[in-house]
């Protein structure tokens, strides 16, 4: 619970450094409390480790407008130097909002389903939400956006979710229900590795569903079961018949996104492939006589 505080010692002796502010429950000026995973308050006494976890939200939360002062104040002198030295920043995000909104959007959907908050542990979440700000990023600067909705957006998810300034006036539809309480079936195309359904194209007034899902592997096959379940469509990217790959087919939730968004936008597979798959994944064009098929990840 400190900030700083750092202590030598040695045989009989502990020589402490003037310590700096330590981080108390005096310094606390927002009450953030602490919910679980249905959202109900946690009564006080914490335990220990209750504590600890709402201390930690306490501190964030409380340096949170502090926090974005800064961050406003940095943006602002960049800009400033930017202009002295006629670099172009870009548009600002004000700019891009209005920009997304201006633009007419493909006749094409595209879902993360956040239902699998209690198969992740807080780390993995964070990673979830983090991809989920990515494909935001993409979306809003794409020439073509796609419509991107979020559903299962449940109490945990919105915790989360909250870490991210302005959230709610995002150009993304957020929904405490599932998919299926928002669209036909008919209309649904689940992503999966496990399919045996190969996608070439998008088709249009089509929702085509992300699971969001960080899980290192440990539910293999799971989006496949939850379609066949459902009885939706479901379907996997081509990547065996345009890139070969050095590692694992293990593709992030933003990887997804974007590759359907570049597609969308008219841009061929080889390409797209190429240009989104990071460079660590050792990417290169596919040699049609050695084909790997094998699929890490529900994410494809």
């Amino acid at each position: 619970m400190n900030d700083v505080e750092t202590t030598k010692s040695s045989k009989g002796n502990q020589n402490v450094e003037p310590n700096y502010h330590q981080y108390t429950l005096f310094d606390i000026g927002i009450d953030p409390g602490l919910k679980d995973d249905e959202g109900n308050e946690i009564p006080r006494p914490f335990t220990k480790n209750q504590m600890r976890k709402w201390l930690k939200r306490a501190r964030w939360v409380n340096h949170k407008a502090d926090k974005r002062m800064k961050e406003k104040q940095r943006l602002k002198e960049r800009r400033r130097e930017a202009r002295e030295a006629n670099i172009d920043l870009g548009p600002s995000r004000k700019a891009l909002k209005k920009m997304i909104l201006d633009k007419a959007k493909k006749d094409v959907g595209i879902i993360v389903d956040l239902s699998f908050d209690n198969l992740m542990i807080e780390k993995d979440r964070y990673k979830v939400i983090k991809q989920i700000l990515r494909c935001y990023s993409v979306n809003r600067r794409s020439n073509a956006p796609v419509h991107f909705h979020i559903t299962s957006f449940g109490e945990t998810s919105k915790v989360d979710i909250s870490r991210h300034n302005g959230y709610e006036n995002w150009d993304v539809e957020f929904h405490e229900v599932s998919y299926l309480d928002l669209f036909p079936k008919e209309k649904l195309v689940y992503l999966t590795s496990e399919s045996e359904n190969v996608i070439e194209n998008f088709e249009e007034d089509t929702y085509y569903i992300i699971g969001g899902l960080v899980d290192h592997n440990q539910h293999k096959g799971l989006c496949h079961s939850i379609a066949i379940k459902q009885d939706i469509r479901h379907g996997r990217l081509p990547l065996d018949r345009y890139i070969n790959m050095k590692t694992r087919k293990v593709l992030t939730i933003d990887h997804v996104f974007e590759i359907i968004l570049k597609v969308c936008e008219g841009m061929s597979w080889q390409d797209t492939l190429m240009k989104v798959l990071p460079i660590r994944k050792g990417a290169h064009i596919c040699d049609n006589n050695s084909v790997d098929v094998s699929y890490q990840s529900d994410n494809l």
